[in-house]
């Protein structure tokens, strides 16, 4: 007898629906996966052989054969488990196959036939809403995160017994109420906390506002650090679509919490300098989200950028232009989303205090190498050089700094204005213009344009450059509220352009 049920499989952040044939039949006693399935997959033969025995449902002394279709693309995850059970139940005849059809199977079974929570359902549910399924059937754990997909009928199933009961008599099968829970947020870090660094600060907001890469540089202790990790408390709150999209993300990696598992604050990654090429661009077998990824529309946040390895820092060059990154296997290219604020923290030298030299130890050739771990390329993807200058007593002392909200509440007039300006092309902030867009939107008076031709002769920068200080004026000129560029705002946006000139010169 065959029988067949629908699951589905994820490769990067793609979801392939995938057929699960069983065919019961006579012959020699066997059970036969066949369609390209993993290691990990093939071991579903036991735990379902197995969980049969424990939950005493007894399988015909047959051949069973399954296969997963399409046969091309390799199945992996043990969310495949759920879907062989049921294709085997009704091939067996002990579920009738009529009400296996139109419904998404997906979930992990335990030797004793209870079914445990996988990553990756909240994209398996849209695809099954994409695919016209009239139900989808979960694991009870991820119920949660399921039912964020709106007009989908979810169930969820704590076990084989649970599951085989709504099978048979879906109209009697009454399933628990589940209550969404919103975890409460830990006290934001706020920008009042930060004594000082006025031009720090402006750096970030500028940052913030148009959505451009920064860099901060300066001596140990000047709280570069602080204020990174409060950038995310002046960024606007998140919209559904883009919490909705950051859950599929973090769904997909496993890294959502199972009682409140929708991202509402935007990502902040702080990845240690340790951390190898493929922790930041995501890969493996099955490739997976890497801190790039998970950093979409948040912060990526590099401490001590130069003690990164140069090949793990190179990798960044094309997400920063992009705003996806891709991964090429030998099954495939991956493409996972890439759009977010690169912020990195340096020392100007190993010891920190270059170019003071009554506090500096190093030699020339120290502060050379440690300078040129970060490529020119690289530096030139850098919007923003901001100095942190050594923080004095009495600005330690003096009054607070302007409060997060405050900033917040600029920077989402700047992104309003943003939008409002490009809704008709494919971007939402200055920082993504390219090409074309660039002379048509960042429009500047005879002044700007005169001192931007003497800083492009005498600083010699690079056509990538040079867009970029374009990028960051238009974004100061909107902070000012100002639709043509003026040479106040290219000084300023020179002005951080100015400081990798010092220390890389």
């Amino acid at each position: 007898m065959f029988a067949a049920v629908l699951s589905a499989v994820i490769l990067g952040m793609e979801v392939h629906p995938v057929q699960v044939e069983a065919d019961v039949s006579d012959g020699l006693p066997s059970f036969t996966m066949v369609g390209f399935p993993s290691a990990q997959v093939k071991e579903a033969q036991d735990r379902v052989r197995t969980a049969f025995k424990n939950n005493e449902i007894a399988l015909p002394p047959k051949r069973i054969t399954v296969n997963f279709a399409p046969a091309d693309i390799k199945k992996e995850g043990a969310g495949f488990d759920v879907p062989v059970a049921a294709a085997v139940l009704a091939a067996s005849g002990i579920l009738e196959p009529e009400v296996l059809k139109g419904v998404m199977f997906a979930g992990e079974l335990s030797l004793n036939g209870e079914i445990h929570a996988i990553p990756g359902i909240l994209p398996i549910v849209i695809r099954a809403r994409e695919e016209k399924c009239r139900l989808c059937i979960v694991p009870w754990g991820n119920m949660r995160e399921a039912c964020l997909v709106p007009d989908m009928k979810i169930i969820g199933v704590k076990n084989l017994k649970e599951l085989i009961i709504f099978l048979k008599a879906p109209g009697k099968y009454r399933q628990p109420c589940i209550r969404q829970e919103t975890e409460q947020p830990g006290q934001e870090l706020d920008f009042s906390e930060i004594r000082g660094q006025e031009s720090l600060r402006r750096a970030v907001e500028i940052s913030v506002s148009g959505f451009h890469n920064l860099l901060m540089i300066g001596p140990p202790g000047a709280g570069k650090t602080m204020v990174a990790r409060r950038i995310p408390g002046i960024m606007p709150p998140l919209t559904f679509d883009e919490s909705l999209e950051l859950t599929k993300i973090y769904s997909i990696a496993g890294l959502l919490s199972p009682t409140d598992p929708l991202v509402r604050q935007r990502p902040f990654r702080s990845p240690h300098h340790s951390s190898p090429a493929p922790a930041l661009a995501g890969g493996g077998r099955n490739p997976r989200p890497g801190e790039i990824t998970l950093a979409h529309r948040g912060v990526l946040f590099l401490d001590e950028m130069p003690e990164f390895s140069r090949r793990t820092l190179e990798i960044l060059r094309q997400p920063l232009e992009d705003r996806v990154i891709r991964i090429s296997r030998v099954y495939g290219t991956y493409t996972f989303p890439a759009d977010f604020i690169l912020c990195a923290a340096m020392n100007p030298c190993p010891c920190g205090y270059y170019p003071d030299m009554n506090r500096c130890r190093c030699t020339s050739g120290q502060v050379s190498r440690y300078l040129n771990k970060i490529s020119q390329p690289l530096l030139d993807r850098l919007d923003l050089c901001a100095e942190a200058e050594p923080v004095s007593f009495s600005s330690l002392n003096g009054r607070q700094g302007e409060a997060s909200d405050r900033i917040r509440k600029r920077v989402e007039k700047v992104h309003e204005i943003q939008r409002n300006r490009y809704q008709k092309e494919n971007i939402q902030f200055n920082g993504e213009l390219k090409g074309n867009m660039i002379e048509a939107y960042c429009r500047t008076d005879a002044q700007g344009k005169a001192l931007l031709e003497a800083a492009f002769d005498r600083m010699d920068f690079s056509a990538r450059a040079y867009h970029r200080i374009l990028k960051v004026s238009r974004t100061i000129a909107d902070m000012e509220g100002s639709e043509l560029i003026k040479k106040e705002h290219i000084g300023e946006a020179l002005s951080y352009r100015a400081f990798d000139k010092k220390y890389w010169s």
